[in-house]
């Protein structure tokens, strides 16, 4: 089992970056503007549970057990004291909850990919405007309140690429970073990296949780995602990703995010 990165060393989790509210403000939000292309550097927050939404663009959130793709109306949940980096793509208009973990003591302990429903897009929305420091018992404290309840209930979303320690699949997962499309058999990477086909069997059950095609599968997908989210035609995406025709690439999509890639980004 992989160690979570709130128990490794800080230097592992980049730069500490304690928050300004004080422990009588159990949630707050943050609203940031970030132009495509930009790099947050690898930091944490060690004192407060993180809720990034995106109202628009791309964000690709690596967190050191794994890499998460998340669309714009889609949030991630970025557990307090795990190190994260994230690569805007598009304009990233960011809306970030911060909450005390006392607030919510059975919280995730993992990052996870989360729907966000048109009740809390509204609540975040409003939420900007409140400050950092509020009565707990006004109107800005039962906004705040509701907002609690709201993210304790949201589905997860299957947007994650485990990261496997082993180096031959590093290896495999760097070409498939690079190369999605690559369409080497197991054979064929069992030869190359000079070990067993059920080595390999082995290593992805135990380090990802799913067999090499699977592992494809999903690399190959959250990178369409982030190709369509900036506006790239289904079929230039379903082709550069070795799909054999769009209707493919678009069965493939539904089944793995239960929506075709048009209703996905409606």
């Amino acid at each position: 089992m992989h160690p979570f990165e709130k128990d490794i060393p800080d230097a592992r989790k980049g730069r500490r970056q304690p928050l300004p509210a004080g422990p009588e403000t159990v949630v707050y939000c943050k609203a940031r503007d970030y132009p495509s292309a930009t790099v947050i550097p690898l930091h944490h927050h060690p004192d407060r549970h993180q809720l990034v939404y995106a109202e628009t663009g791309v964000l690709v959130v690596n967190a050191g057990m794994g890499r998460w793709v998340v669309p714009s109306t889609r949030a991630i949940w970025m557990p307090a004291g795990i190190g994260h980096q994230v690569h805007c793509i598009g304009l990233v208009q960011m809306r970030s909850l911060y909450i005390t973990p006392e607030a919510m003591p059975h919280a995730p302990e993992t990052p996870s990919a989360v729907s966000i429903t048109p009740l809390l897009a509204s609540l975040i929305h409003a939420a900007i405007e409140i400050p950092a420091r509020y009565a707990e018992n006004s109107r800005d404290g039962r906004l705040m309140r509701l907002i609690l309840d709201e993210v304790q209930t949201l589905p997860v979303l299957p947007l994650h690429l485990p990261e496997p320690r082993d180096p031959r699949l590093r290896q495999i997962g760097r070409q498939l970073q690079r190369h999605p499309d690559d369409a080497s058999t197991l054979q064929e990477w069992a030869t190359r990296l000079q070990v067993d086909v059920k080595t390999i069997q082995r290593l992805c059950a135990r380090e990802l949780g799913m067999t090499f095609g699977q592992w494809r599968q999903q690399a190959r997908l959250l990178r369409a995602l982030e190709r369509l989210a900036i506006g790239e035609k289904v079929i230039d995406v379903a082709l550069a990703l070795g799909y054999e025709s769009p209707s493919a690439f678009a069965t493939m999509f539904k089944r793995r995010f239960g929506l075709t890639p048009s209703q996905f980004f409606r």
